[in-house]
């Protein structure tokens, strides 16, 4: 039975229902209807997920306007004046609203185009094969399936004793920040700080960066953050490591935060602050425990397969906690799919999963980091290239930058860039990880010339 529901139809009876509809959702949507399943996704807020909303997709159209901005002071040593270049605010905000959109409503269309049911409404899970959906009218209905798909997303987390306000922001509430302060703090030195801490420097903006640990970017290769680190410096962003936060609260006109560092207290002052001290687990504890699903605040517990504790219902992405990037979510998915449905063409492999710090220079690796191999008693030979060798990256004025290749038993396990384009060059590098090709088959690659590719030109 099909019945009439906001213009279109929906059915009774669904193989899969998605309920987020994040990277992960659009991803499992998507590739169920290319099975032929038929396929509904609910959404509760804008399709694309906070990947298109409020992290990856704002964040990197505000980090292009940026380094453009940054970039002109290098046009001087090539022969080319500009006059007086000046940062137009809301110009930027408005590329980066349609950025926004041309994604939001891409996502869309890949769902019509895939033949997926989409609606925007609250998905509750009643029981393994039921869902009661939730329309903007507040009407509702029990929607019955075969199978289940939680890719619920994630929240900004806040430290224990910090609230929000007008000047206090997570990174969801940073975004609609209408005008550039004249100072800020930021509180965590992540991917997510960090990326910010770029826009804003190169934007002008005085900008303080705190981390409690002895070093940014914790899960980086020590040697990337070191450089990055520098880098930083160097445009004028203070950084401050070992450094605990004891109070935040707003003050006349800005924020004021007290820290400590070596057993001395210090004050900072600044317009406003941002909390970048990470991500957690959108969590809708009532609904997992009325299943009886397995979980803590770290995510819900899933297989390899990416299936829950309880049959039937699976979870992907953000939810599932680790590691929280939207190609993540979508190899979850499809992995999920796949299994739902019987086939086994995806497997999930967190080693093979790759991750980029869009910061300039940026960071990208994947697979084994030094550090990571020793630690596991892995007898490893690294091969490094320098950014200064290469003549496109001189030409291009791109600065200092590397590439690091981690070797075991003669085969690639691990990759680490850093420099311009380091995300765009991770690519072939990710490949290579996930087949295991081994030095000589890397030799064996004819790479363009002249190209900055060619950083990636190893030896035999």
């Amino acid at each position: 039975m099909t019945v009439k529901q906001g213009g279109a139809y929906m059915s009774d009876k669904y193989d899969l229902i998605v309920i987020g509809g994040g990277p992960g959702g659009l991803a499992a949507a998507e590739l169920a209807a290319a099975k032929k399943k038929r396929v509904l996704i609910i959404e509760k807020d804008g399709w694309g997920g906070t990947c298109t909303h409020r992290g990856c997709i704002p964040t990197k159209a505000l980090l292009t306007c940026s380094k453009f901005y940054s970039d002109l002071k290098k046009l001087k040593r090539v022969g080319v004046n500009i006059g007086n270049a000046a940062v137009d605010f809301p110009a930027m905000k408005k590329h980066q609203q349609q950025i926004v959109k041309i994604a939001a409503l891409g996502a869309q269309k890949s769902l019509t185009d895939a033949g997926v049911e989409f609606r925007q409404g609250m998905g509750e899970i009643v029981s393994p094969h039921e869902v009661r959906f939730t329309d903007s009218s507040a009407q509702s209905r029990i929607l019955m399936t075969d199978h289940i798909l939680i890719a619920w997303g994630s929240q900004p987390q806040i430290l224990a004793g910090l609230q929000t306000s007008e000047r206090i922001l997570t990174s969801d509430d940073i975004l609609g920040m209408a005008t550039l302060p004249s100072a800020m703090i930021i509180v965590g030195g992540s991917f997510i700080g960090v990326e910010y801490a770029t826009v804003f420097a190169e934007l002008g903006v005085k900008v303080i960066l705190v981390e409690l640990l002895d070093h940014i970017l914790p899960l980086e290769d020590e040697e990337a953050a070191d450089f990055l680190n520098q880098e930083l410096a160097r445009q004028g962003i203070a950084v401050h490591t070992s450094t605990k936060l004891v109070s935040l609260k707003e003050s006349a006109g800005g924020v004021v935060m007290q820290v400590e560092k070596n057993g001395e207290a210090t004050e900072m002052r600044a317009a406003c602050a941002l909390l970048c001290t990470g991500r957690k687990p959108l969590l809708h504890v009532e609904q997992l425990d009325k299943l009886g699903m397995d979980y803590t605040k770290a995510g819900i517990k899933v297989d390899e397969n990416m299936m829950t504790t309880v049959r039937g219902i699976y979870a992907a992405g953000d939810v599932t906690g680790g590691m929280m990037l939207a190609h993540r979510a979508a190899r979850q998915a499809k992995v999920a799919v796949e299994r739902m449905f019987g086939d086994g063409d995806y497997a999930y492999q967190e080693n093979f999963i790759p991750s980029v710090v869009y910061s300039h220079p940026q960071i990208a690796r994947v697979g084994y980091t030094p550090r990571r191999a020793r630690e596991e008693g892995l007898n490893i030979e690294i091969v490094k290239s320098n950014y200064s060798a290469n003549i496109i990256a001189r030409a291009e004025l791109m600065g200092q930058g590397f590439v690091k290749v981690v070797f075991h038993q003669d085969k690639i396990i691990g990759a680490v860039i850093v420099g311009d384009h380091a995300a765009d060059l991770l690519s072939p590098l990710a490949l290579a990880v996930s087949n295991e090709l081994t030095r000589k088959q890397l030799a064996c690659w004819v790479i363009p010339h002249p190209t900055l590719s060619e950083i990636m030109n190893f030896p035999d």
